[in-house]
């Protein structure tokens, strides 16, 4: 199955360059281009694409606002931001309104790709310098400005998840999807799926982000340096 793509970025060598790098895929294609918020809501709600790569600021409407309106609809596209820009303000921004994926445009293109197919399965996918600095801040605690939502209140997880469930979610918080964690644990891919849904309902996790803060907490993985 192709994944359709809606490029938005107000740059239009950014958008050729990622097109051309697209369309060499396979398995995913460029169905729209917007260069400003507002055309990529429009587009994304004529062509009904699998994902929107947003860029943040452009004129009209910036891609935070867009994002918004992008995710709002029934049955809607999954954004993942490509930005320059990758401050604490519009990442928080960014996952408040809904994106599924934040990265920065010095990845390597064929992180870019894989992230494009990451976020068209239905998960999450953040840049390890903006995960790092996630962890940082959910544990400076309730004092620190900007940040996402608190984590809902949850049960002790050690009281609460299997082995091979607290195995999952140490990928997890090492940034894994759930394709390379079938891989890592020689499970199916249907079968890491379930594993990742019952650590959400488990830990009251709201969202894959979540489920990273709580590897932290529990010591499963570690910020890198």
């Amino acid at each position: 199955m192709t994944i359709r793509v809606v490029l938005a970025d107000d740059q239009p060598l950014i958008r050729s360059g990622l097109r051309v790098l697209i369309n060499d895929a396979e398995d995913i294609e460029v169905v729209g281009e917007a260069a400003t918020g507002a055309e990529a809501v429009r587009l994304a709600r004529e062509h009904r694409p699998d994902v929107v790569v947003m860029d943040i600021r452009m004129p009209v409407m910036d891609g935070i606002e867009a994002t918004g309106h992008v995710v709002a609809g029934p049955d809607p596209a999954r954004v993942l931001v490509l930005t320059t820009f990758d401050d604490d303000e519009y990442v928080y921004a960014a996952l408040r309104a809904g994106a599924s994926g934040f990265l920065v445009k010095d990845m390597a293109l064929d992180d870019i790709l894989g992230a494009i197919r990451v976020v068209a399965g239905g998960d999450a996918l953040i840049a390890p310098s903006v995960t790092r600095r996630l962890i940082q801040h959910f544990a400076a605690g309730p004092g620190a400005a900007a940040a996402p939502a608190p984590v809902p209140p949850r049960r002790r997880p050690d009281d609460t998840i299997t082995e091979r469930e607290r195995e999952v979610l140490t990928l997890v918080g090492r940034g894994r999807s759930n394709a390379e964690i079938a891989k890592d644990l020689h499970i199916s891919p249907a079968t890491a799926k379930a594993h990742v849904a019952r650590l959400f309902t488990k830990l009251d996790a709201r969202d894959r982000v979540h489920l990273v803060i709580i590897a932290y907490e529990m010591a499963l993985v570690t910020p890198p340096e």
